[in-house]
């Protein structure tokens, strides 16, 4: 069985490549990210908002993971990201703080906050 851990693990590894990090996901596991009203429920759905992420930000990756709570079927952990907004010239610095839920060696659930603010300054056209 796949572990909350690793599932969290590889996907930070693969979300460069939104096809293999949608495959992590159960068919109705949902990657959603309440602060910025996103949401996405299934495989094909994350692959869309990943790739549509990419879009945006080409060089985005994840680092310095640091775990804070780990059970076989749930993580918390938070994560960091430094990387340029195409449209705006701008880095994106943020750190994540998410959540994963597994089930049936699947995501779940994958739930991440935010910084709102850092998003809107790396975002903004001003």
């Amino acid at each position: 069985m796949t572990t909350a851990l690793e599932l969290l693990q590889a996907y930070q590894d693969n979300v460069r490549t939104p096809a293999a990090a949608a495959a992590l996901f159960a068919d109705d596991g949902v990657l959603e990210l309440p602060t910025v009203q996103a949401h996405a429920r299934g495989p094909a759905a994350v692959e869309v908002l990943l790739s549509g992420l990419l879009a945006k930000v080409p060089d985005f990756r994840f680092k310095d993971f640091r775990v804070w709570i780990d059970t076989p079927d749930k993580v918390f952990g938070e994560y960091s990201v430094e990387a340029m907004v195409v449209d705006t010239g701008k880095m994106y610095r943020q750190t994540y703080a998410g959540v994963l839920i597994a089930e049936g060696g699947k995501i779940k659930l994958l739930r991440e906050a935010l910084d709102t603010a850092a998003a809107a300054r790396a975002f903004s056209k001003d």
